[in-house]
């Protein structure tokens, strides 16, 4: 069965074919990074006039690649929550308009669904049951996948998530935007005991996560040190922040596996790319005994592949939908 997948909730045009859910035959991205640097983050209103400009031509590009044809596809995937909801909009009218011209049956996917859904096309033997890890800039979930599409939230933030987190204290620091990754990237070579930050819980839902305090933590850290007059060294700052952040994830998601003796561990969404998250995850899970299943880089971030992936999952399961399909900024993942 062949799905051709549409992404369009922030800022990353993206169309990609995929077959059985397993197997990429395009994928396809129009990222628009670049331009929100100047403003220092997405900003809505551009991010939907580019998706409304570049949607027609990079499906076609993902077709062309693909080597297939519209009579050749089984339907059609398409990211309807959450995100921006002018973003949204472009992808889910698109896919409407091309599911009424051909026919095609339309696949509603939920936007952190595809980034579970990553791991399919990384490691196509892992099946659920499992537990995952869904970080990005706009969530960070603990979420039980007892099946395809049937999923269950164990532990979620109570503020920020954790790409969020990264990304505003990278903007303090004067690192600019994307900021996390190259919070990251600068980490690498500062000292991560060089200061010392909190380690917010959340008393009455173990499993959930609060990240505002770190962020503020950081920010009066830095107007500390500009008041004094004292230098702040970045690659230190960076280190420490991260390896705080990290903290968080992989102490929460261990109590989870514990909690609900799971052994299949995975991580998903654009923090899953996070260098320390990914070493210090893989070290714990051989000192537990369980096994960890992480997507390839290029599937962290927002993509259609794994759109398509999730659709074919969503449309074996009877989740089609018609014309009356809306977008919606914020939705539950269950």
């Amino acid at each position: 069965m062949v799905i051709l997948g549409i992404e369009s909730s922030c800022d990353e045009t993206a169309a990609a074919v995929v077959e059985d859910g397993r197997r990429v035959l395009s994928s396809v991205i129009a990222s628009q990074v670049e331009e929100h640097k100047i403003y220092g983050g997405v900003v809505p209103e551009i991010a939907s006039r580019r998706h409304s400009e570049a949607i027609v031509g990079v499906v076609e590009e993902a077709l062309r690649k693909s080597g297939k044809s519209l009579s050749q596809l089984d339907a059609v995937a398409v990211t309807y929550a959450p995100g921006l909801i002018g973003a949204l909009l472009v992808g889910v009218n698109f896919a409407k308009g091309l599911s009424l011209s051909s026919g095609l049956p339309l696949a509603p996917v939920h936007h952190l669904r595809g980034h579970i859904a990553a791991n399919y096309l990384t490691s196509p033997e892992l099946e659920p049951p499992f537990l995952c890890l869904v970080a990005s800039g706009g969530h960070s979930h603990i979420i039980q996948v007892k099946s395809y599409t049937q999923l269950s939230v164990l532990g979620r933030t109570r503020d920020d998530a954790a790409g969020e987190a990264f990304d505003k204290a990278a903007r303090a620091m004067g690192i600019p935007y994307p900021g996390g990754v190259e919070l990251d990237r600068i980490a690498e070579s500062g000292r991560e005991d060089a200061y010392r930050l909190p380690h917010p819980k959340v008393e009455e839902a173990p499993l959930d996560f609060s990240f505002s305090g770190l962020k503020t933590a950081v920010l009066n850290l830095l107007h500390n040190a500009k008041q004094r007059g004292e230098e702040v060294s970045i690659p230190d700052l960076c280190a420490s922040y991260r390896k705080a952040v990290v903290r968080c994830l992989t102490e929460n998601f261990l109590k989870a596996a514990e909690e609900t003796g799971e052994n299949k561990l995975v991580i998903a969404g654009g923090v899953s790319a996070n260098r320390l998250l990914r070493r210090e995850l893989q070290a714990l899970c051989e000192k537990t005994g369980r096994t960890l299943w992480m997507p390839e880089l290029s599937l962290c971030g927002d993509n259609a592949a794994m759109i398509a992936s999730q659709g074919y999952y969503e449309f074996l399961a009877g989740n089609t939908a018609d014309m009356s399909l809306n977008a919606c900024a914020q939705m539950s993942i269950e």
